[in-house]
């Protein structure tokens, strides 16, 4: 799928985000709930690397010139860092905010209200999360699924939150609420953890994954049969793209 095509679906994350801020927003300010905050707050985080998704993948559809002879592709890279960094800032707030509530408790209030705000919210990110995840297997950019397996973190962070809120309401336990959202602080760490061990990697040139490496092989293998030899093979991701190296040794007749 060219460049161009794939930056049309930044856009699609940057207006769920815009569109998830503001119910999640409202469903935090109407109920109180400590939980229902920390998911609104993971929407700024999705606001933000939906932005700088959007800029990287703009870098990546440029094309090769004099200063950059491999082109841009490694761009997307940077965006799923970024993205990383600020899950687990966001993750910071969570547990600072979670805390506060756990020292000091507060009843929620127009929990029904607030709740079908929630799945509204989440039904947005989930369709969106679904849609770019599709994209992202088809054309292998690293900015999109990144920005759709955080959409998806977000989609299950809103569903423990939103029964947490229902439980909380149901039972008056009103300590689950800030622990529900220390428990969504750690997964979304471990969410960002992984987003910055794949942009690590990619930045530092990994090898292809064994399964392409096996492909590469077999290709080779027919070669070989035929008495042509190689050696130094050399493999790495860029963004979209993937590059091999080898040397190639052909018989002296």
């Amino acid at each position: 799928m060219p460049r161009q095509s794939l930056i049309r679906y930044a856009w699609l994350s940057i207006a769920a985000a815009l569109a998830t801020i503001v119910l999640k927003g409202v469903a935090w300010w109407i109920t109180g709930s400590v939980g229902l905050l920390s998911d609104a707050l993971e929407s700024f985080v999705n606001l933000a690397g939906a932005g700088m998704a959007l800029a990287m993948l703009s870098l990546a559809a440029r094309p090769a010139d004099a200063g950059h002879r491999f082109g841009h592709g490694k761009a997307g890279y940077f965006s799923s860092a970024f993205e990383g960094l600020l899950i687990i800032i966001a993750a910071a707030s969570i547990v600072y905010a979670a805390v506060l509530r756990l020292l000091e408790p507060q009843p929620l209030e127009a929990v029904a209200a607030g709740l079908l705000v929630a799945v509204v919210a989440s039904a947005i990110n989930l369709a969106v999360a679904r849609n770019l995840m599709a994209v992202g297997r088809r054309s292998n950019p690293i900015t999109l699924e990144a920005d759709a397996q955080h959409l998806m973190t977000d989609v299950w962070t809103s569903a423990g939150v939103i029964a947490d809120v229902g439980l909380v309401w149901l039972t008056g336990w009103l300590w689950l609420d800030p622990a529900v959202a220390l428990v969504v602080a750690a997964n979304i760490v471990w969410t960002g953890w992984r987003l910055l061990g794949r942009s690590a990697a990619g930045l530092m040139d990994a090898s292809l994954p064994a399964g392409q490496l096996a492909a590469i092989e077999g290709v080779l293998a027919g070669y070989r049969a035929r008495g042509i030899e190689f050696h130094a093979l050399r493999t790495r991701q860029s963004g979209a793209r993937a590059f091999v190296t080898l040397h190639v040794l052909v018989p002296g007749e």
